[in-house]
């Protein structure tokens, strides 16, 4: 098989814990063809979608950690599966780009997360779709419904819909110290829609990450832990990342949606789960391939490319 991934720099990875890279590691062990490629590099002319990409062999070692062919431009349907795994911000030159994959996916090219899928599935957003398994929520940019919310809970969450690694997350306990300041920043003024939801205590034992991958769960969690006073548990944000066995909890909540999202043309993603409650459906680049690996001895990557071997015997 020929794979394509379409990612940030790969000479930016982080190789000790970066998914993408485990997932380009596995690939190559089972003897497929391992290509790379940036947004910047896909190209549309005369209805057609091309790409300068480069052929990349893994050394082994830590650095270099790979060998590149000299790029070349192809139409993006002679590859057998892309990869998207471009991170956020999810701004508008990331829709460009799914754009761009999605008219390649109708010139041929296989595409895993399916390119509408990840426009149409906000990572904040989608839980809405699933409220059952949320604590109580509320999106708005009116700043009076969102201090109502705030009265009627008094420890709130306030996060944009737009971020990552725990960036531009507030918590306001019930004294409401800061309120004004936090909705006025993060709604700049009322006039950009956030996310408040209800403070969940659970978050001391971790904000675990459930990988789903082709509707089915990872049997093993990442638990990002909050270090210090910090309300945080990303891993960017100082989380502490430790592996556990999947709880019944959250693997009722990932069986009960993974097949949907899986049929929408999600193959991985990321259900963040505190306590007993979905917060966000993480669909762009999910991660902690590599840290439930080491922790657990589970290869989530392996699971990963059986996954698209599998999917790309369907085309």
């Amino acid at each position: 098989m020929k794979i394509a991934f379409l990612a940030d720099p790969i000479s930016t990875f982080k190789i000790y814990k970066d998914s993408t890279f485990a997932m380009m590691r596995e690939a190559a062990k089972r003897g497929h063809a391992v290509y790379a490629f940036e947004q910047r590099d896909m190209v549309l002319e005369e209805g057609v979608v091309t790409a300068e990409v480069t052929r990349i062999h893994l050394t082994g070692e830590n650095d270099p950690w790979y060998r590149a062919e000299a790029p070349e431009i192809v139409e993006l349907n002679v590859f057998d599966a892309i990869i998207e795994r471009k991170d956020p911000p999810f701004d508008m030159e990331y829709v460009y780009g799914t754009y761009l994959l999605e008219l390649a996916e109708r010139q041929g090219a296989r595409v895993f997360n399916r390119a509408g899928a990840i426009r149409d599935h906000n990572e904040k957003l989608t839980i809405g779709q699933f409220s059952q398994y949320t604590s109580p929520t509320l999106v708005s940019s009116n700043p009076a419904r969102l201090r109502a919310f705030h009265e009627k809970h008094g420890d709130v969450i306030f996060k944009p819909l737009d971020g990552m690694g725990g960036a531009g997350i507030f918590r306001v306990k019930d004294d409401g110290m800061n309120l004004g300041s936090v909705i006025e920043s993060l709604s700049v003024n009322g006039t950009q829609t956030i996310m408040a939801q209800k403070y969940i205590p659970a978050i001391k034992e971790g904000d675990k990450r459930v990988l789903v991958i082709n509707g089915v769960p990872v049997p093993f969690t990442l638990a990002r832990i909050p270090q210090g006073n910090e309300v945080r548990g990303n891993l960017a944000a100082g989380g502490k990342g430790v592996a556990m066995p999947i709880t019944e909890r959250e693997r009722a909540i990932a069986e009960a949606i993974g097949p949907e999202l899986a049929a929408r043309g999600l193959l991985l993603v990321g259900l963040d789960v505190i306590g007993d409650f979905l917060t966000e459906v993480n669909v762009t680049s999910p991660t902690c391939f590599q840290e439930i690996a080491d922790q657990t001895g589970f290869d989530v990557a392996a699971m990963f490319i059986d996954a698209v071997e599998l999917k790309a015997k369907e085309k």
